[in-house]
C-alpha cells in the first residue's frame, strides 16, 4: 500500500512511529494529486508551496512526539469556507476573485491540531447541487468511473477522498451534501447535529440547515476529524453549547440489543433493485451482530422533500442577496445606473441553478404566498421532527439507503425535478437537525459504490459513530484502490 492510500488512522499511527515524515506525507499527495487530478477535476485551488514548508516545520515537531492530533496531515476543504490569504469561490463567478480576510472556525481548529490544508475542493456553485454539475469552472468525475457523477454539493470534497488525494476532507452538508456524494464516491460521510461544529466562515446557503461535517475513509477516521472540528464557538449563534465527548472511545462496543428502525418510506418506487438488496443484507449484518432491526414508518417523510425546497430557497435568497456588485466580488462591467448594476451582475455572476432558487425563493416569500407556502412549509419541519422524536423513544438509530440509486452518468438528469429527487432519502434529517451518517454497504452490478445511512437523535453522534464502525469492521475494509471501477482513476 502506498503512502497516500493510508487511512487517517494509519496515517498518524506511522506518522507517531517515525515510518513517515508529514513531508514524506505532504508529497506523496502532491505526487498522488498530479496524477489523477486531470482525469478527477475535484480541485479549484492548490497550495502546495505552503504546504510542503509546513511540512518541513512539521516534521521536527512530529518528531519530538509533539504537535496536535492531525500534526503533519494532508487535507482538502470544500470551497465554501473561508480562507484567510487563499479564495474562497463556492464555485461561482460571482465570486472568482474573492480573498477572505479571515479564516473559517473549522480552519483554525484543523491548523491547530496541526493539519495542513493541500487545496479547495469544486463544488455545485453556492452548494446548490447533487451532481457537482453546477459548478462555473469544472465538472468533478467520479473516481470509480469518470463517466459518471460524484454527486454534490460536496462533489470535489467526496471524490478527492475516493481518488485518495488528501488523508480526508471536509464538506458541508444542507439537505445530504456530504452523504450522497459519500455514498457515490465509495468514502464515509458525517452530518453532524446542527450546531455541533461552527458554521462561523461557511458562505451560508439556507443557514438554518446547513452544517459542516468530514468526509472520510473509514468510520473511525471520521471520528477523529469529529474530535478536532466540535465544540462551541462564540462566533456562531447557533453552536450549540454542550461538553464535546472523545469520538473515538466506544468504537469496538458491542452492539448487540441496540434497537434500529428501518422506516418503511424509505422502501417505495423508485429505490434500485442494487440499494435495496445491499440494504437488506446491511440489516441481516446488524441482526448478525445481535441488534433488533424492525420494520417502522416516519408519515411525514413523503412532504419532506417539497418542505425543503421551499424553506432553503427561501433561506437562500436573502443570505445571496448581499451579491450585488458593489461591496465585493465580481461586478458588471456595463451598466447605466446602480439598479441596473444589481441586475447586470447577478444576472451574470450567478448560474441557472443558483437563479432558479432565489427565484422560488423570492416567490414563495411574497405577499400573498408567504402563508400558503413558507409558513406550511415551517410548519411541516415541525411535523417532522416530531416523527423523528418518537421515533426516537423506541429505537437508538434509523437505518435507510442513502440514495435511491447509485452514482449516474454526467449530463443525465437535466430536468431539475428528476435531479432534486437524489437527494430525498437525506433531506428530511437536516429538517430535523439531526446527526447522520453515510457508509459504504455494498457496489453494485456496475462495480459502483452504495451508501447505507445510519440516522441518530441530536447529539448522538458516538451511537452512529459506534454502530458505524462496528458494521464496517464486520465487512472489512479494502483499499479504495482496489474496489475504483475500470472507468476510473
Amino acid at each position: 500500500m502506498q503512502t497516500f492510500e493510508l487511512t487517517l488512522k494509519q496515517t498518524i499511527d506511522k506518522l507517531k512511529s517515525g515510518d513517515i515524515t508529514p513531508s514524506d506525507l505532504i508529497n506523496s499527495h502532491i505526487k498522488r494529486i498530479n496524477a489523477v487530478e486531470k482525469d478527477v477535476d475535484a480541485l479549484n485551488e492548490t497550495e502546495f508551496d505552503l504546504a510542503v514548508k509546513k511540512a518541513k516545520a512539521m516534521d521536527e515537531i512530529v518528531e519530538k512526539g509533539e504537535g496536535g492530533a492531525l500534526a503533519g496531515v494532508p487535507y482538502i476543504l470544500k470551497d465554501n469556507m473561508c480562507t484567510k490569504g487563499l479564495k474562497t469561490t463556492c464555485s461561482s463567478k460571482i465570486l472568482n476573485n474573492f480573498v477572505p480576510p479571515y479564516n473559517a472556525t473549522v480552519v483554525d481548529k484543523l491548523e491547530k491540531a496541526g493539519a495542513i490544508l493541500l487545496a479547495k475542493a469544486n463544488m455545485d456553485e453556492f452548494a446548490m447541487g447533487s451532481s457537482t454539475e453546477n459548478s462555473a469552472f469544472k465538472k468533478t468525475k467520479n473516481p470509480f468511473d469518470l463517466s459518471r457523477v460524484p454527486g454534490g454539493s460536496s462533489g470535489g470534497s467526496a471524490a478527492s477522498v475516493s481518488a485518495s488525494e488528501a488523508s480526508f476532507a471536509l464538506g458541508s452538508d444542507t439537505g445530504g451534501s456530504i452523504r450522497q456524494p459519500a455514498a457515490y464516491c465509495g468514502v464515509v460521510g458525517l452530518k453532524p447535529t446542527y450546531g455541533m461544529v461552527s458554521r462561523y466562515g461557511l458562505v451560508a446557503f439556507a443557514s438554518s440547515l446547513d452544517q459542516i461535517g468530514p468526509l472520510t475513509k473509514t468510520v473511525e477516521d471520521s471520528a477523529i476529524v469529529l474530535n478536532a472540528i466540535a465544540g462551541h464557538d462564540k462566533k456562531d449563534s447557533t453552536s450549540i453549547k454542550v461538553d464535546v465527548p472523545d469520538y473515538t472511545e466506544g468504537l469496538d462496543k458491542e452492539i448487540k440489543g441496540m434497537k434500529i428502525g428501518v422506516p418503511k418510506e424509505y422502501f417505495k418506487e423508485g429505490l434500485s433493485k442494487d440499494v435495496k438488496t445491499s440494504i437488506e443484507n446491511a440489516i441481516k449484518t446488524y441482526e448478525s451482530l445481535g441488534s433488533v432491526v424492525e420494520e417502522t414508518t416516519l408519515p411525514t417523510f413523503d412532504y419532506a422533500l417539497s418542505a425543503y425546497y421551499i424553506i432553503s430557497s427561501a433561506e437562500a435568497t436573502s443570505n445571496l442577496s448581499r451579491y450585488d456588485g458593489v461591496k465585493y466580488g465580481y461586478r458588471a462591467k456595463e451598466f447605466d445606473d446602480v439598479v441596473d448594476l444589481y441586475k447586470q451582475t447577478r444576472t451574470e455572476g450567478f448560474g441557472a441553478e443558483v437563479k432558479r432558487r432565489i427565484m422560488l425563493g423570492n416567490y414563495v416569500l411574497s405577499s400573498g404566498y408567504y402563508d400558503a407556502y413558507y409558513l406550511k412549509a415551517q410548519k411541516v419541519r415541525t411535523l417532522i421532527k416530531q416523527d423523528f422524536d418518537k421515533l426516537f423513544e423506541k429505537y437508538d438509530l434509523i437505518l435507510s439507503p442513502t440514495t435511491p440509486a447509485v452514482a449516474f452518468k454526467a449530463g443525465e438528469k437535466e430536468d431539475p425535478m428528476a435531479m432534486y429527487m437524489t437527494d430525498i432519502y437525506t433531506v428530511p434529517i437536516n429538517i430535523a437537525g439531526l446527526p447522520a451518517i453515510s457508509i459504504p454497504c455494498g457496489m453494485s452490478n456496475e462495480n459502483m459504490p452504495i451508501g447505507m445511512q445510519l440516522i441518530g437523535k441530536p447529539l448522538s453522534e458516538k451511537t452512529i459513530l459506534n454502530a458505524g464502525h462496528v458494521f464496517e469492521q464486520s465487512r472489512g475494509i479494502f483499499p479504495l484502490s482496489e474496489t475504483l471501477g475500470k472507468g476510473g482513476v
